[in-house]
This record gives structure tokens, C-alpha cells and sequence, in this order.
């Protein structure tokens, strides 16, 4: 079965058939094991990207297709009317919440270094807002960023993090300016996962979408250089 947003399109179609015969043979025959493990497999990112199902709408500047907004929901809603939940939600985050952040906010080197390596699925990307005591509310955060001359040092924790356990990088929200009030005092930072001082926690198990990692990130003056 094909979940369909526009029958019209024939794009659109040949996508659904890409995305069922995926689902088909990649996911399906494991889906349930990993459930039970509370974690899909690394080189199912790879697999995504093979198929072209990652990051569909980056420009191909940057190794996408450029497919409207159309075609990149499709893809996600396919995969969950498939009954594969776990999988569109860390998909979703990576192509449809960190792609974009770099593509809209991330300097050009940041953008020609991870954009390609998301579309073929040979990086992972993550965002990090949420934290033990605050939420989501970022007004709250106590994770924290000093400034020194050779770069920013992060120190904090956060949780329920999707895609933390697989993460090569995370987009992570630290207060920069405590004395600030509101988003004025919050800034993002782009943190390799393999910086010193960064290291995972559990990862979490939750009522459903079991698959799908969503884990305790720790930062332990972690230092994103200037450059």
C-alpha cells in the first residue's frame, strides 16, 4: 500500500512506489527486532541515503534533488502509513529540522561539509534543545556556552534527544548571555559528537516508537572551535 498526497503527480507516484518497495525490503523483514533492541541499525542511514530518501529537498548544490515541500513529506508519511514509525521520526529530524538549519543559518563551509554527507546518509545529524530540568522551554535551559580565544566551551546536559544514539553531530541550544532574558541569550551551536569532552547517555525507553533513539546527551567542556 502507497499513502498518497497527490494521485496527480506522477512524481509523486514513482516516490511512493521508491518508498514502498524500501519499506518493503529493508524495514519490514527487521522492523520487529528492532523494536525490542530500542534501536534501528546504523547502515540503515546508508541504505536511506542509497535510495534517496534523505534530505530530499536540499538543493543539489549540496547533493539534494531540490523536490518541493510536497514530495519531501511524502516521504516520512509514507513510511509511517507503512506502520514504521521509528524510522520517519529520525528521518524527519534529520532531513526536515537539521538539514534546514544548516541550509538557512550554517556558513558555506558548514553547508558544502555536511549536506551531502546527510543526503547519502553518511552523516547524522541531531538537534539538542530539551533538558532534564527545563523542558523545552529554552527560556529555561542551563546548558551553557563561555567564550575563550580558541572557541566556544559548551557544558550542559539534554534528553530526548531523537536520533542521539547515531548522531555524528547535533545542533545544540546553549545560553550564551545568562544575564538576557528570552531567545536574546540563547544561541545554537554545530557540536561534533566526537569532541572531547561530549558523550552519550541511555537511551531512553518510551511507550512507543521504540526504535527510534532518543537519548541523554552530556557536554563536558566542549569546545567548538572559532572556525
Amino acid at each position: 500500500m502507497k499513502y498518497s498526497l497527490n494521485p496527480d503527480r506522477e512524481d509523486l507516484t514513482l516516490l511512493q512506489t521508491t518508498i514502498a518497495k524500501f519499506c518493503e525490503n529493508e524495514i519490514a523483514p527487521y522492523y520487529e527486532e528492532w523494536e525490542e533492541n530500542g534501536i534501528f541499525p546504523r547502515d540503515l542511514w546508508k541504505k536511506l541515503g542509497t535510495a534517496g530518501l534523505l534530505c530530499i529537498d536540499i538543493p543539489e548544490k549540496y547533493g539534494g534533488h531540490e523536490a518541493d515541500a510536497e514530495m519531501a513529506l511524502t516521504i516520512p508519511c509514507g513510511i509511517t502509513y507503512a506502520n514504521f514509525g521509528s524510522v520517519a521520526v529520525g528521518l524527519s529530524v534529520h532531513s526536515d529540522i537539521v538539514a534546514h538549519y544548516i541550509l538557512n543559518i550554517g556558513t558555506e563551509d558548514q553547508k558544502l561539509h555536511y549536506l551531502p554527507k546527510m543526503v547519502a546518509g553518511q552523516l547524522v545529524g541531531a538537534i539538542a534543545m530539551t533538558e532534564p530540568g527545563a523542558g523545552s522551554d529554552l527560556q529555561g535551559i542551563q546548558t551553557r556556552a563561555r567564550k575563550n580565544k580558541d572557541g566556544w566551551v559548551i557544558s550542559g546536559a539534554k534528553t530526548f534527544i531523537t536520533n542521539g544514539q547515531h548522531a555524528d553531530f547535533v545542533i545544540t541550544a546553549a545560553k550564551t548571555n545568562p544575564d538576557v532574558k528570552g531567545s536574546s541569550g540563547v544561541s545554537l551551536f554545530l557540536v561534533d559528537t566526537s569532541a572531547d569532552g561530549f558523550s552519550r547517555g541511555r537511551n531512553l525507553e518510551k511507550l512507543g516508537l521504540h526504535s527510534s533513539d532518543t537519548s541523554e546527551l552530556f557536554f563536558d567542556e566542549v569546545l567548538v572551535p572559532h572556525s
